[in-house]
C-alpha cells in the first residue's frame, strides 16, 4: 500500500499531460539534500532542472524575499516604477557577455523569455524568420515561438500542429552522433558548411532571416557541446550576413558551466540572450538582455506583462548575482565539474554502457547505448539507472533525444562529501544494471 497520499491526489486532480518522473512527494529541502513526506533522505542531482543553484532554502534568499514581501508585492512595471526592476535590470546588463552596452526585459518564464527575444529579433529587424537547431529545446510553456523552435517533437508537439510558421531547423554540432558521419576537429565543420553553402540557397534566404538561436550546451537535448570554434565562425556568418545570434542561456548560464555564461567559453557577444531557471533559484522570473542599439529601436507598448519583473523575484535574483560573485561560484563550479568529469570517466572505463562523457562545469552527462560501435540507445537501461539511484537516495533526470542521456544538474554550493556519495550511488547503479 502506497504510503504517499499526494501521488493518489495528484493522479485524480493534476491533469495527465503534466508527467511526473520520481512519484515521491518532496516536503522539505536543505542545500543539496531533500526530504520526502516519509522523512527518506534524497541526494538532489536535478536541482528542479537546473534551478535551485545555491541549494534550497537557502537563507539569505529567504532573508532577501522576506524583506522585499514586506515592502512590495506587485504594482506593475508598466504602471510605475520601482527600484527592484531597474536595479536588476542594471546588474545584468552589467554582468552579461560583452562590451556593448545592455538594456534588458524581465518576464516571468524562459518560454516567455524566448517569445520575446524573437518578437524584438523581428520587430527590429523587419525580417521573417527564425533557424533553430534540431535536438533543441526553448521552451512548452506557450503555443508560441518557443515551442515552435524546440527541436525535438514527441512530447512537447504531439497533437499541436499546426505550429506557427516561420522557423526552420538546421543540425546541430552533435559530434558524437553526427549527422555527417564526420569526426571532430578533422570534419571542418561541415555541419556549419552545410548551412552557409546548402540550407541558405535551398531553404531560406540570408536576407530574409532575422535570427538564429542556439543553446551553446543543448539542455533537454542531452547536455550536447557545441564545439567553440563553431560558435564563433557561426557568429561571423551571422554578422556578415546582419542575422542576430539569440543565446538561449535558460539552463546553461549561472554558473553551471564554469563561467557565469556559457557562450563565455566561446568569447563570442551574442545580440539578445534569454535567461531564467536560476535567475532567482526557483521563484518565477526571466530576461531578456540584448544590445543597446537593438533594444532601443523596440516600439514602446508591445513588450510587457502583469507580472513580469516581480518585486519580490528581483530582490532574490539581486541577492542571487550578489552571492554568485561573492562566493566566486562559477570558479567553484569548474572545480567540481573536474571532479564529476573523472569519475565519469573512470565509470566509463569500467561499463560498456556509457558512449559518452560530456559537459562543461557540473553540467555533466554520460550517455548510455547497448553497442559502443552501433551507439544505439540504451532508454531502457537509462530508466533502470535512475529508478535504482531513488531506490538509494539520489534523484537524477534523464535526457537526449532518445532519453538515453543522464544528466546531473547538483546545486553549484553542493557539499563535496555529498557529490561524492552521489557518484557513489550513481555508480552502484549503472553496475547493477548492467552486471
Amino acid at each position: 500500500m502506497s504510503t504517499d497520499p499526494y501521488i493518489e491526489a495528484r493522479n485524480k486532480y493534476v491533469m495527465k499531460g503534466v508527467a511526473l518522473y520520481h512519484p515521491i512527494t518532496i516536503e522539505r529541502g536543505k542545500n543539496a539534500l531533500l526530504y520526502d513526506i516519509n522523512g527518506k533522505e534524497y541526494i538532489d542531482f536535478t536541482s528542479g532542472i537546473g534551478v535551485t543553484t545555491l541549494g534550497h532554502a537557502n537563507s539569505e534568499l529567504i532573508e532577501a524575499a522576506i524583506t522585499q514581501l514586506k515592502k512590495l508585492w506587485h504594482v506593475c512595471i508598466m504602471v510605475m516604477n520601482y527600484a527592484p526592476y531597474v536595479e536588476l535590470a542594471e546588474k545584468l546588463a552589467k554582468i552579461a557577455p560583452g562590451s556593448s552596452e545592455k538594456q534588458v526585459l524581465l518576464q516571468n518564464s524562459g518560454s516567455e523569455a524566448v517569445e520575446n527575444a524573437i518578437k524584438i529579433a523581428r520587430q527590429v529587424t523587419g525580417r521573417y524568420y527564425i533557424v533553430t537547431y534540431e535536438n533543441s529545446f526553448h521552451g512548452r510553456g506557450t503555443y508560441g515561438y518557443a515551442l515552435a523552435t524546440t527541436g525535438k517533437w514527441k512530447p512537447y508537439k504531439v497533437g499541436f500542429d499546426p505550429l506557427l510558421p516561420g522557423v526552420e531547423f538546421i543540425p546541430y554540432p552533435y559530434c558524437y552522433r553526427c549527422l555527417f558521419k564526420q569526426e571532430y576537429p578533422q570534419c571542418g565543420l561541415t555541419c556549419l558548411d552545410y548551412v552557409k553553402k546548402w540550407f541558405t540557397y535551398t531553404r531560406v534566404t540570408p536576407e530574409r532571416i532575422a535570427a538564429f538561436i542556439i543553446e551553446i550546451v543543448q539542455g533537454e537535448g542531452g547536455f550536447v557541446v557545441a564545439p567553440l570554434d563553431y560558435v564563433k565562425e557561426l557568429k561571423k556568418f551571422l554578422e556578415e550576413n546582419n542575422i542576430l545570434l539569440i543565446d538561449d542561456e535558460v539552463q546553461a548560464g549561472w554558473g553551471r558551466t564554469g563561467k557565469l555564461w556559457a557562450i563565455e567559453h566561446c568569447n563570442v557577444e551574442p545580440d539578445i540572450m534569454v535567461t531564467a531557471k536560476a535567475i532567482a533559484n526557483g521563484l518565477p522570473l526571466s530576461a531578456v538582455i540584448g544590445k543597446r542599439d537593438i533594444m532601443e529601436k523596440t516600439y514602446p507598448g508591445s513588450f510587457g506583462g502583469t507580472y513580469g519583473g516581480n518585486p519580490v523575484s528581483c530582490a532574490v535574483a539581486l541577492k542571487v548575482i550578489e552571492i554568485m560573485l561573492r562566493d566566486k561560484l562559477p570558479e567553484r563550479a569548474e572545480r567540481l565539474g573536474q571532479v564529476i568529469r573523472k569519475r565519469l570517466n573512470e565509470m566509463r572505463e569500467k561499463y560498456e554502457i556509457i558512449g559518452d562523457v560530456r559537459g562543461l562545469g557540473v553540467m555533466q552527462a554520460i550517455e548510455l547505448v547497448k553497442n559502443r560501435k552501433t551507439k544505439e540507445p540504451a532508454t531502457e537501461e537509462t530508466i533502470k539507472v535512475i529508478d535504482k539511484a531513488r531506490e538509494k537516495g539520489l534523484l537524477l533526470l534523464r535526457a537526449g533525444l532518445f532519453l538515453n542521456v543522464i544528466r546531473l544538474h547538483p546545486p553549484l554550493t553542493i557539499e563535496e562529501e555529498v557529490l561524492h556519495r552521489g557518484l557513489d550511488i550513481l555508480e552502484e547503479s549503472l553496475r547493477e544494471v548492467v552486471r
